[in-house]
């Protein structure tokens, strides 16, 4: 799977989806929106059209009728995208959570918002590692994980402050990982992406 985000979307709209989709791939429209319910339902309407749509995510700090606004405008065919959640962004800490007037630690922050997603009808979420186990257990088995901010062993964290390993976030019970630079910025993009389904393969073998 592919995920579109902002900086390729911005660049070159849904014909990136398209070509894409015309490659064979199923994609991740990761825009994150956040905004009043009713445009946010628009807004995932649009990309429920899309070819080839496989997730769409929103903030989940956007509350409940914006989720379930987002989740019925999915719609409800077998084909239709998983709306998922976002809950905390990897790149905030506890100090950057105050800042903008969050109390209590990523984690349970986390933990809630998930709980609060799974009430709107999200069918999951998407946050760092460390927070897989609480969501599992706050919100049963088929609640989808996505997990973003993974950075193989040796690899610069650049701006993300909760990082996990490919296979760290497998053994911890993720269904899906964001990997981005640790690809697009390495000097052998391909070996790269190899190196990353090898961890992800063994941590699999692992979990059996």
């Amino acid at each position: 799977m592919f995920k579109v985000g902002s900086q390729l979307f911005t660049s070159e709209g849904p014909r990136a989806v398209q070509k894409l989709a015309g490659l064979g791939f199923d994609i991740f429209l990761d825009l994150k929106f956040h905004d009043i319910p009713n445009t946010v339902a628009s807004a995932v309407a649009a990309a429920a059209k899309l070819p080839a749509m496989r997730l769409v995510n929103v903030h989940a700090s956007g509350g409940v009728e914006m989720m379930r606004a987002a989740r019925e405008a999915a719609g409800n065919g077998k084909s239709r995208p998983a709306v998922l959640a976002v809950t905390i962004l990897t790149s905030l800490d506890a100090k950057a959570l105050r800042g903008v007037g969050m109390s209590g630690s990523p984690a349970n922050r986390t933990v809630a918002l998930a709980r609060l997603a799974k009430s709107a009808g999200m069918d999951g979420v998407v946050a760092s590692a460390q927070e897989v186990h609480s969501i599992r257990r706050a919100c049963g088995p088929k609640f989808l994980i996505v997990v973003p901010g993974i950075r193989p062993a040796a690899t610069a964290a650049n701006d993300q402050s909760r990082i996990a390993t490919p296979a760290e976030a497998i053994r911890a019970g993720a269904d899906y990982l964001v990997v981005g630079r640790p690809i697009t910025a390495a000097r052998d993009p391909r070996s790269a992406a190899l190196a990353v389904a090898s961890e992800i393969a063994g941590a699999l073998t692992q979990n059996r």
